[in-house]
């Protein structure tokens, strides 16, 4: 049995991209993060969590709420 994954995933389930085609509404990832979410390693995903309130402005009034 695999131990779970120190980062958790970020899916929000709002499974739709923005009007650019780059990224999630719901998540903030792009669609090769998304697929390729399960094989990273949490490092990766710890980056790609770094990433996200520079994606979407929402995002960024929440980390900054957070802090």
């Amino acid at each position: 049995m695999n131990p779970a994954p120190a980062v958790a995933n970020p899916c929000l389930n709002i499974c739709r991209l923005d009007v650019a085609g780059r990224y999630c509404q719901g998540c903030g990832r792009t669609p090769l993060e998304i697929g390729t979410w399960d094989r990273m390693t949490d490092a990766r995903r710890a980056e790609v969590l770094a990433e996200l309130p520079a994606r979407q402005p929402w995002r960024r009034a929440q980390a900054a709420s957070a802090s």
